[in-house]
This record gives C-alpha cells, structure tokens and sequence, in this order.
C-alpha cells in the first residue's frame, strides 16, 4: 500500500510517490541526515518474505554499488523497515527513453547514437565487472536533462539490482545470491500477457533467442538487448512485434526486425553495427559492448558520402531529366 508523506524508512522521508513496479514502489524521499533528495524503492513479495533472501539479496546490492559510473544509477544505501527491505537510490529528474520514444518528435539520428554510446559505456563498465544487466530495454534508461547547453541528456541504467553476474571474477558467496534475487525479480518483470506458468521472464521484445529457449544468457544477451533498444531509437518502432507473446516469441526466433531505408542509404556503417547485434547466433554477434560502442563512435566521426552517380545526366531541381 502507497505510504503517506512524512513515513519514515530509518533516516529517509518519504516525500511523494514516484511510480510503482512488480518489485514494489519508489517514492522521492529526504535524507535527513545530509539534507539530499534521494528515491526509495521499497521491496515487497519474495524478497520481503524469506530471511535468509533478503540476506542475501543485501549481498548482491552491495556487488552491485561497487559499479561507480557516471551512466549507472548509484546505489546509496539499503535498510529494512519492520518486514520491508528497501533500496537508496540516486535521484534523477528526466524521464525515461521509453517515454521519450513515445512522444514526438522522432529522436535525431546523433543524439540516439549518442545516447546508445552512453547505454553502452553503462554496460561495458558493468560486463567488466562480471555483471549482465538482464533486463535491458527503454524503460531502464533514465534521459536526465543536462544542465549544459548539449541537447543530448545523460543517460543513467537504471534497475541493475535485477542483474546476473559472469562466471567471470565472480565470488562463490555470490552464486546463492544470484538464485535468490534473480527469479523474483525475473517474475515482477514478466509480461502481462504472458502465462502464469511460463518460463519465459524479462521483457520479451528484447531478449535474445538463447535465453528463450532456456539458456541463463551471458554478456551477449545485453548486446542483443542493446540491438533492440537502439533499433527502436532509430525506426521508431520496437524490433519484434506481435499481438501475443507467442507471436513475439516466434518473430525473435525466425525473423528479421523489417530495414530501417534511410540508415541503409545514408549510414550502412550503423546498419552494419545493429544488424551484428541483433544476430541470433551469440557467436556471430558482437562479442563485446565496447566494440560496439567504438564502431558508433567512428561512424558518427566518419560519415560516409553518398557517391554521386558518375553517369547519366543530372536530374533538374525539378526532378526531371531533360530530353
């Protein structure tokens, strides 16, 4: 139930809700202590319900805070409150991509490749760090407005208290908390549409075909992820579409998200670089973040002219030939 203005979560008031989720509610709280604005998002459901999750859930956030970077929301703190556990988050003013894809106009072309270059930094410094993201998509990128005269926001990952960690450099203590936070938090983020006994969990649109048919997924499946989220950028439209999860399901499995014309024409470098992520094979896709995000990079610093066509004669401003 929503909590009143004035509620107290141990030093941090609640000021007003911000949103709510399967994993619970978020409010815009005070840190008494240090007079700062912070969010609190309080965790219900399984976590809420078993102690020794809960222990262990504190363990992975604590994995998690360890990733200090300027495109990843920070994790300030954790508590408990009588039976409810709660996060201390940055508090970032902007909206979301996923609101921001939803309103007009259309993203330009450099500012969403400038803001999948900071999605990718986000990933690139958390998949060194042994961690996979898991649940990639527009509503987990946070556009804060800068206060500069760029017209470009900072983006800011947000939910990475979701995430799985890599075999890679990942501590024994941590494979049991991997099993206790992930499967809740893979069913709060499971699609309405979706069956009660499906095994299928995080958004479907953006997950790669090896984790549909059952596999955990590593690092790739963020780049697939990725894939979808700047395709859905640059058309202005989700890769894979459906009227069920079945039919979405099926189009990730066996079809290709319809050419985006313009990027073809004018930016094949681009259209080179999504096509790679969106590969369903994880071994022909791209196996790092960080070369994704440098092929972008050089595509936008290294523009490709369209040749002029050597023959023929010249169309008139009018757009005919003369005979």
């Amino acid at each position: 139930m929503p909590f009143e203005a004035g509620t107290r979560f141990g030093p941090y008031e609640i000021i007003a809700p911000l949103g709510a989720g399967g994993m619970g509610e978020v409010y815009r709280a005070r840190d008494i202590r240090l007079d700062r604005t912070v969010a609190i998002k309080v965790l219900t459901g399984a976590l809420a319900a078993d102690s020794e999750s809960r222990q262990r859930f504190e363990q992975e956030a604590r994995a998690i805070a360890a990733l200090n970077d300027p495109h990843i929301c920070t994790l300030h703190d954790i508590g408990r409150q009588g039976e409810l556990d709660y996060l201390v988050l940055e508090y970032l003013e902007g909206e979301t991509l996923a609101d921001r894809l939803g309103r007009p106009p259309e993203l330009p072309l450099n500012e969403a490749i400038a803001i999948a270059i900071q999605i990718g930094e986000a990933l690139d410094r958390a998949h060194r760090a042994g961690i996979v993201h898991r649940d990639l998509k527009p509503g987990n990128v946070m556009l804060v407005r800068r206060t500069s005269s760029s017209s470009v926001p900072d983006v800011k990952l947000l939910d990475f208290g979701l995430a799985a960690r890599t075999s890679a450099g990942r501590p024994p203590s941590l494979d049991a908390s991997l099993s206790a936070t992930l499967g809740p938090s893979m069913v709060a983020t499971r699609p309405p549409t979706a069956a009660a006994g499906s095994s299928f969990s995080g958004t479907v649109q953006y997950m790669p075909p090896e984790q549909l048919n059952g596999d955990t997924g590593d690092h790739r499946a963020d780049i697939f992820a990725f894939g979808c989220v700047l395709y859905e950028m640059l058309a202005g439209r989700k890769a894979f579409e459906g009227a069920s999860v079945v039919t979405v399901i099926a189009a990730i499995m066996s079809s290709e998200p319809p050419p985006i014309a313009t990027l073809q024409s004018a930016h094949p470098l681009i259209d080179h670089v999504l096509r790679r992520c969106l590969e369903k094979d994880r071994e022909r896709r791209w196996q790092s973040i960080g070369d994704v995000t440098g092929e972008l990079r050089w595509a936008i610093d290294h523009p490709i002219l369209v040749p002029v066509a050597a023959t023929g004669p010249r169309p008139s401003r009018a757009g005919r030939v003369a005979l």
